[in-house]
């Protein structure tokens, strides 16, 4: 590789010491280095990059990972957070991960992403819309939104109705995001190069509610319902924790993978179970 993007989160590397390291190592060695200071939506990829480095905690990652899916870029992870689950390198072994880097030692992950688009009610008998779509890495999170409430939701795979849930909200997250939002909720663990879907709900108001595990190649649609006496809910959906979209009753969230996906870059040669290992011994 001689094309590297490095994309700093500032809050992490404020006065761009580890940033300034990777730079200054990768032109020593003749390769090309730009900078980016934050992860923007519309994010301009260099022309001719063949890798993104994201200095940050594994919420950097997820930004980037957005943008460097668009542009088909593989991208690495330098961490600067807390556990860092997509970070695969630590900063104590910067000059040696980037010498496989430059090297091209490394292996290739492709994740899957969602695609998760919203079915607008207009308020006319049989009409509806298509509202905005978006994509996640990680997990859609459907959530309430204001006062602490119970809200009311339809699941259904397939066409077919597979739930009626009551709670906090529904979290449906990729093999790569069993380890966030989902782990916290109760869900599983996955290896992340696995393809499937999980459904978690979220503080459930049931003794006997579950992750439910499906073929990525389903598709789950999620209904808001109505609160009590008829009162319209609403809620939201957060894709990957950033971009959110407001719902209300009687609007529909379409999910199913997406045609897109993320190709990350390993250089480590531990396997899924010893990551894991580390990473939970680390709490």
């Amino acid at each position: 590789m001689n094309n590297f993007l490095v994309i700093t989160n500032k809050l992490k590397d404020p006065l761009f010491t580890c940033t300034n390291r990777i730079r200054d190592y990768l032109e020593r060695h003749g390769k090309i280095c730009s900078v980016e200071a934050s992860v923007k939506e519309d994010l301009n990829i260099p022309e001719g990059t063949e890798c993104v480095i994201v200095l940050g905690g594994d919420g950097t990652v997820l930004r980037a990972a957005r943008c460097a899916a668009d542009e088909n870029v593989p991208l690495i992870g330098v961490n600067l957070g807390t556990l860092g689950y997509l970070a695969e390198i630590n900063s104590d072994d910067l000059e040696e991960a980037l010498g496989q880097l430059i090297q091209d030692d490394f292996t290739k992950e492709r994740r899957m992403m969602l695609s998760g688009s919203v079915v607008v009610t207009t308020g006319e008998p049989d009409k509806e819309e298509n509202g905005r779509r978006d994509f996640a890495l990680n997990d859609i999170a459907i959530t309430r939104k204001g006062s602490l409430q119970i809200i009311l939701l339809y699941i259904y795979v397939n066409g077919q109705l597979l739930q009626t849930c009551h709670a906090d909200g529904i979290l449906v997250a990729t093999p790569t995001g069993s380890t966030g939002y989902n782990l916290s909720a109760g869900g599983p663990i996955v290896e992340p190069n696995a393809e499937l879907i999980l459904l978690t709900p979220i503080c459930p108001h049931s003794m006997n509610s579950r992750t439910i595990v499906l073929s990525a190649k389903d598709e789950v649609v999620i209904e808001i319902g109505e609160r009590e006496k008829g009162a319209e809910q609403e809620v939201e959906a957060c894709f990957d924790g950033s971009v959110k979209i407001e719902m209300r009753t009687g609007d529909r969230m379409k999910i199913k993978r997406a045609e897109k996906s993320v190709e990350m870059l390993k250089i480590r040669q531990d396997s899924f179970v010893e990551v894991l290992r580390k990473k939970l011994n680390a709490e």
